[in-house]
């Protein structure tokens, strides 16, 4: 879409800019996109924290890297794999701060991929590549919001603190959550997990993810008399959950759902999500196998409450003999309506970027998850900004998912539009007005 005429007339030499150059933020989303970040394991984190300072520095931003403590986020027996590094970048002039958040893991690819998850490959418009939409894209789109900002000279209302953090698809302690924790956000934030739809967020549920080990005892096929066999007892267990599912999926929200879904309601749910056991040896019955457990609760529910109604379904189901372990090993509580007094200046920047009118805009939350559960919770801030590259269709944790050029330069049009001082002015609160 072209940018509507909300775009004052010192910023279209800008977006011009941000037209012109955006072959420089497919190049940048081309090396992100070769560094592996998905979790689990979460190893790539140090390696695309480098590649970030590198893509960064022309920027004159300060730079800080903050690692969760492995304390936190490393899960009961499992092993001790890849440092969780958060990268902070800052510009500092007196301004008010403006948060850029972005989750810098992916999930891991997906079966079905027919082209190369960790390459970029373009087919006309289209940008494929694990992570182009969610959400190394929107890294691509920011930056080229401030290069087109410094190379036109526009003078900026807030000054930019990039937060690139970890865990957000999954783990015991996203990197925004820490960073909240110790005091280190600042100012109010741009949350770029969002879609590229005029969209006001309304908030989302909450997610556990659940590890429940079956532990039986081994033995050669030839005497299984001998043996408790672990992936034989899974299967009471499956048949447990599989009855509790539409029991959970039967708890409805009030938050509002997306206008596409004709009046259905949000609802809980859960999902056995991944099998592992046994050793693939016929000759030897299975003495362990692992199920992870995905429970999506509302917010009218309580997490603590969802956990104990799975650990009951499972321990009656549990067959003698076998001894079964349930740890959590993720956790994202819901985020709370995060609409808040900067969301008129930033629906007016997502209309001049993205050609949306006004009247387009609908409230909605989702059944998706967020990690600004934990930052309203730490910080008592309940506002947040959401944006992104999110689309139906670009097929985001799926096979070949993408985005697509034109994307990248509305949704970095509607960064610099936001970011500039003689944009909207009146819109902007009071507090964050200059003397």
């Amino acid at each position: 879409m072209q940018p509507t005429s909300t775009a004052p007339a010192s910023l279209r030499s800008a977006f011009d800019r941000i037209a012109r150059d955006v072959e420089g933020a497919v190049a940048d989303l081309a090396r992100m996109l070769t560094v592996d970040t998905a979790f689990p394991p979460g190893t790539g984190y140090a390696g695309f924290a480098d590649l970030l300072e590198e893509l960064l520095a022309p920027f004159a931003l300060e730079t800080r890297r903050v690692s969760v403590p492995e304390a936190l986020w490393h899960v009961p027996g499992g092993p001790a794999v890849g440092e969780r590094v958060n990268l902070i970048a800052t510009r500092r002039t007196g301004r008010p701060v403006l948060g850029l958040y972005f989750h810098t893991d992916t999930v891991p690819p997906a079966r079905g991929w027919t082209r190369d998850p960790f390459a970029l490959t373009r087919e006309g418009d289209r940008l494929h590549g694990l992570g182009a939409a969610d959400m190394k894209g929107s890294i691509a789109a920011a930056m080229l919001a401030l290069r087109a900002a410094d190379a036109c000279g526009v003078e900026l209302a807030y000054d930019p603190m990039f937060l690139l953090c970890t865990d957000e698809e999954g783990g015991l302690y996203p990197g925004v959550r820490y960073l909240a924790e110790q005091g280190l956000l600042e100012g109010h934030v741009l949350n770029f997990n969002g879609t590229a739809a005029a969209r006001i967020w309304a908030g989302c549920f909450g997610v556990i993810n659940l590890q429940l080990r079956l532990t039986g005892r081994t033995a050669h096929a030839g005497d299984p008399g001998a043996a408790v066999n672990a992936v034989e007892a899974a299967l009471p267990v499956m048949q447990a959950l599989a009855a509790l599912k539409p029991v959970v999926a039967a708890r409805t929200s009030d938050l509002p759902a997306p206008p596409w879904w004709n009046g259905r309601k949000l609802a809980a749910s859960l999902s056995i999500v991944a099998a592992q056991g046994g050793t693939g040896s016929g000759g030897q019955v299975p003495d362990a196998l692992t199920l992870t457990l995905n429970r999506r609760y509302t917010p009218e529910e309580d997490a603590a409450e969802a956990r104990a109604e799975i650990e009951a379904a499972i321990r009656a189901a549990v067959p003698p003999g076998v001894t079964a372990e349930l740890d959590l090993v993720g956790h994202l509580m819901p985020t709370a309506d995060p609409r808040g007094p900067h969301w008129p200046r930033w629906q007016a920047a997502l209309s001049a970027g993205f050609g949306y009118d006004p009247a387009e805009f609908r409230a909605w939350g989702a059944s998706s998850c967020s990690d600004f559960g934990w930052v309203q919770q730490a910080t008592g801030q309940q506002e947040v900004l959401l944006t992104g590259l999110g689309r139906e269709g670009n097929n985001i944790h799926g096979p070949d998912e993408h985005t697509t050029t034109a994307d990248l330069v509305a949704l970095a049009q509607s960064v610099l539009a936001y970011l500039a001082a003689d944009f909207a002015p009146a819109l902007r609160p009071a507090p964050d007005r200059a003397p």
